[in-house]
């Protein structure tokens, strides 16, 4: 059955012939009878093109941490691009923005960007000039972005892992990445104390930086082990090494600090996007000082034509003025406990093996293990076609996750006591005919 309405399909088709596989990102491919034309979103919900409504735990992968079509932010961004979008010039809003950024973030200078991946890109490209050294290290199944540097050993790697859990291969995921990249990136496996030890006093002096995600955002939220993001910090001190967060999704999602305030830990440079705009495109990088200020003009580059634009900075310091003053995350942890806590009482009294992951902004859960997956290899084990035939009947029902368990359910402030009590309902009439 497919999951697509008459209208749906009709637009897709007509997608079909402007774009290939009919979209603009090949995450949004789910194949040719299932793949989603939505129509809008209002709060928790999205309406697909034949105006079926879905409630909406895919959040745009993580961007929409107030609701969609928040009216304060459509109301800033409408007043802000009546005044224009693009000066080449810092802007005024562009400074409010950083000051909101570098307060709750607790970093002392920040740059915008428009993307994750450009953020990561650029940290990157900081860490090598600060340090003077090319590589870095990446951990098994984290993903930075679409830049060539970092599409290696991701979570969406095609077929079984290559090489050792203790040794992965640099392995690419994607066709057109130049042979010559995998020598500038060395592969760790996540949550693996004694090793990156080891990796790191082989490696230190041609490594610039460790690229991290504090919790595993591609990888059904896999938490750090206790002391992981610690000795990692110890690291990079000890060798001249500079530690990156990607906080691209962790970040104003998991506290208003980010994963630095959640597990107390200070990164060197840290990478943001998704959340601090509410689903505007803007993204940023920022870190200590001392690092930051290697991008001095006309030595180490980084610039952008619509960096700062008046858009992604109106819709910044609306959403961080939300979050800031009130207890938006508060809310969150409210409610996505109680959805986890639902989803975890629903399979046990199916009696279906599973195991929770994540936290309750961010989290997902694998089925047929119950061993807590500590990286991408353990998540792995779990049972994924399964996963993908339950939350299809889900959505066919009108609760939406993404299909692929490693990508988390998102909440937001929209997910209210009577979204979730609704949801939990939906999960448990399917859960009951699907695992008879």
């Amino acid at each position: 059955m497919s999951l697509q309405g008459q209208q749906t399909r009709a637009y897709y088709q007509r997608a079909r012939e402007v774009f290939p596989y009919g979209v603009n990102s090949n995450f949004r491919y789910w194949g040719e009878d299932d793949t989603f034309v939505i129509s809008r979103a209002k709060g928790p919900y999205l309406w697909d093109a034949d105006d079926k409504r879905y409630t909406d735990f895919r959040l745009a992968f993580g961007p929409i941490i107030l609701g969609h079509a928040n009216e304060r932010v459509v109301n800033a961004v409408t007043e802000a691009i009546k005044n224009g979008t693009q000066f080449a010039f810092t802007n005024t809003l562009e400074i409010e923005a950083g000051e909101r950024v570098t307060r709750m973030a607790g970093i002392d200078k920040v740059r915008f960007t428009n993307s994750g991946t450009e953020a990561t890109m650029h940290a990157l490209r900081v860490a090598r000039a600060y340090t003077g050294r090319e590589k870095f290290i990446k951990f098994e199944g984290c993903y930075h972005g679409v830049h060539d540097y970092v599409l290696f050993n991701t979570a969406n790697s095609p077929g079984e892992a290559l090489g050792s859990r203790r040794s992965p291969l640099p392995t690419p995921v994607s066709s057109g990445i130049p042979r010559g990249m995998a020598d500038y990136v060395i592969i760790a496996p996540y949550n693996d104390i004694e090793r990156i030890e080891e990796m790191v006093a082989q490696s230190w002096h041609e490594t610039a930086a460790i690229l991290v995600e504090p919790i595993m955002g591609n990888v059904a939220g896999v938490m750090p082990k206790p002391g992981f993001l610690e000795k990692l910090r110890e690291l990079c001190d000890k060798y001249g090494i500079v530690l990156i967060f990607d906080e691209v999704k962790t970040g104003f999602r998991i506290a208003n600090g980010g994963a630095q305030e959640y597990f107390n830990i200070k990164a060197d440079l840290v990478t943001y996007a998704k959340a601090m705009g509410n689903g505007f495109p803007v993204a940023a990088f920022g870190g200590k000082e001392k690092v930051m200020m290697t991008i001095e003009p006309g030595q180490m580059i980084h610039t952008g034509t619509f960096n700062g634009n008046g858009v992604g900075m109106a819709a910044t310091v609306a959403t961080l003025d939300i979050l800031e003053n009130e207890s938006i995350i508060d809310q969150i942890y409210e409610w996505g406990t109680k959805l986890m806590n639902g989803i975890d009482g629903i399979l046990t009294r199916q009696g279906v093996p599973h195991v929770m992951t994540g936290v309750a902004p961010m989290f997902s859960f694998g089925l047929g293990i119950e061993q807590t997956p500590h990286d991408v290899r353990d998540y792995n084990k779990a049972d994924q076609m399964l996963y993908e035939h339950f939350t299809t009947e889900l959505v066919k029902r009108g609760v939406m996750p993404e299909l692929d368990g490693k990508e988390p359910w998102f909440m937001c402030a929209a997910h209210d006591e009577s979204v979730i009590h609704e949801s939990l309902n939906v999960i448990e009439d399917v859960a009951k005919s699907f695992f008879k």
